[in-house]
């Protein structure tokens, strides 16, 4: 057990890696594909590789009254979440984006409070009352730009979609027990594409060829971001306490902000900087000497 932490930690990190790339290769997807079509082919190819791999699913204990539990979850995410999130990047950048994921964990530990009654230390509000603090500043400190041509606006609607990711992430909880993180992944792939097939088709149409850059795009979205990021994040979670492996989700906008400067050319300004700092140090107050948040393993990016 020991032995394999090294390795659970690495698992950890490079989840964290892919789902802060996925902001990146959705702007280069949306530069080329309408947003419904552009999620749609991630649902459906991320669906092709489960039914591949279906002989290892794990288990299934169904319990009466579950699917309505089921439902809320593939509702939440990926169907509200991607609706949300393919808003947020058309008028938001992917390094600003990236950093409203911050606000994950600390939504989760509030959603617990409300929903599940689970106590929340004094450290934790005040980290969620700085972070906040930094999102809001980051969003009226931005300038719009080819990157970010509404900023207020597409915050907005990542927010909304961060709303989405922590109602699944406490459904989660209560599912994980008698599901195995492959069906519940697996589940969501299957309801999201039919669910935005129809969407695809009644907004945008037939949809244009992709070029060699948005159709590596595409497949990176279903293949290497909804199956992989998800099977190391699980391993991860598997052999670490899940109080350590929900901190890593703080990594995410991390990992964002560097891809989006080497990659799409983007770069904070001095207040959005200053404001990034300011979610990172409430992240941080809000896991100090307090019990973390319930791990954010839902997150689709």
């Amino acid at each position: 057990m020991q032995q394999s932490r090294p390795f659970a930690l690495a698992c950890l990190v490079l989840a964290m890696a892919l789902w802060g790339s996925s902001f990146i290769a959705l702007k280069l997807a949306f530069a080329e594909w309408p947003a419904m079509w552009v999620i749609f082919a991630r649902m459906a190819i991320g669906s092709l590789i489960f039914l591949a791999a279906w002989r290892w699913r794990g288990r299934i204990d169904y319990r009466p009254g579950d699917w309505k539990s089921l439902l809320g979850l593939a509702i939440c995410e990926p169907c509200l979440y991607f609706v949300c999130e393919s808003f947020a990047l058309q008028y938001t950048s992917a390094a600003q984006a990236g950093m409203i994921t911050a606000l994950l964990p600390l939504l989760v530990a509030v959603g617990a409070f409300l929903l599940l009654r689970e106590r929340i230390s004094r450290n934790t509000w005040l980290g969620f009352a700085l972070a906040v603090c930094g999102a809001l500043w980051l969003t009226l400190a931005s300038e719009p730009d080819r990157h970010a041509p509404q900023p207020l606006l597409g915050n907005f609607f990542e927010l909304l979609a961060m709303l989405c990711a922590s109602g699944y992430t406490l459904l989660l909880k209560h599912l994980s027990a008698r599901y195995s993180p492959f069906i519940l992944t697996a589940m969501q792939a299957f309801i999201g594409s039919i669910f935005f097939l129809p969407l695809a088709v009644l907004s945008a149409g037939t949809p244009p060829a992709p070029s060699g850059q948005g159709l590596f795009a595409l497949v990176y979205l279903g293949s290497v971001v909804t199956v992989g990021a998800y099977g190391l994040y699980n391993f991860g979670v598997s052999r670490l306490p899940a109080s350590q492996a929900s901190g890593f989700i703080n990594l995410i906008p991390v990992f964002t902000l560097v891809f989006a400067a080497l990659l799409l050319g983007e770069v904070l300004n001095a207040q959005q900087a200053l404001a990034a700092t300011l979610v990172f140090v409430g992240v941080a107050l809000s896991q100090w000497r307090s019990a973390a948040p319930p791990p954010p393993a839902g997150v689709l990016d």
